[in-house]
């Protein structure tokens, strides 16, 4: 929450790289509403989730700086970008932390394998107000034009009021047709799974290798109060997404473990 009257501190980050077109569109967006500044993968880290590196160094460098904007590319994953950035690049604490735009959505149980929510998780887990982007289109030439109305208004919102402790925004962007986007709504996760996750194909060699894929199953397509229907029937879902992951209601069933 703003309770001053500096400019705000935006740090963005993603999981497709700082060249990316959703990224870079990211800035355009919310470039009047704040300084902002970025520490993105040096290339794709897609499903890297909330990873870190700690078996080899990291390093970053500043590839661009403009009045109000500074851009640097870091060699980890999105979580180490949010890390890095908070101790060597932040000149005073963020007043959110906002990763995409996703090229692709990270709707359901897609969340915890999620590089762009990777980076929200880090700076909820920071005490930040955080927010990850995804657009239903994976194409590196996505449209998204239509989008920032919607994701100007919820940064706008998060910096007015901030969020819950320990609660982070998982917001996804529908691929709209002629008819435009119908609204947002503020929705659960979808239960599903994915299957047939692997191709499997001959190496030149003569070592078989597999190609990471998979057949998304929604399992409750009816339910209107989850992010897929929202999805699928041309909304923004905004699921909120508790870091602390506890299952508290399971707690009192486990009592007799302590009698161990």
């Amino acid at each position: 929450m703003i309770m001053n009257n500096m400019r705000p501190l935006i740090l963005l980050s993603n999981d497709d790289g700082v060249r990316a077109k959703g990224l870079n569109e990211l800035i355009d967006m919310l470039s009047p509403l704040g300084d902002i500044l970025v520490m993105a993968p040096d290339s794709a880290r897609s499903g890297a989730a909330c990873s870190i590196t700690s078996v080899i160094p990291l390093y970053y460098d500043i590839v661009e700086k403009r009045p109000g904007v500074r851009i640097c590319a870091c060699s980890g994953t999105p979580s180490d970008c949010v890390k890095l950035a908070l101790e060597k690049e932040a000149v005073r604490r963020p007043d959110v932390v906002v990763s995409g735009i996703n090229h692709g959505d990270n709707a359901s149980v897609s969340v915890h394998y999620s590089g762009t929510m990777g980076a929200a998780f880090e700076g909820c887990m920071k005490g930040i107000p955080s927010v990850g982007f995804s657009l239903c289109d994976s194409a590196a030439d996505a449209d998204f034009s239509f989008a920032a109305p919607f994701v100007r208004a919820i940064v706008k919102r998060v910096l007015k009021t901030g969020l819950p402790a320990g609660v982070c925004l998982n917001v996804n962007i529908p691929k709209v047709k002629e008819d435009g986007c119908k609204g947002v709504r503020v929705c659960r996760m979808a239960r599903g799974t994915w299957s047939s996750e692997w191709t499997e194909a001959g190496h030149p060699r003569g070592k078989e290798y597999f190609w990471l894929t998979g057949d998304f199953t929604n399992m409750e397509p009816e339910c209107e109060d989850t992010d897929m229907w929202a999805l699928a029937h041309g909304f923004v879902s905004v699921t909120p997404v508790a870091i602390d992951m506890t299952a508290y209601p399971a707690m009192s069933g486990l009592k007799d473990l302590e009698l161990l």
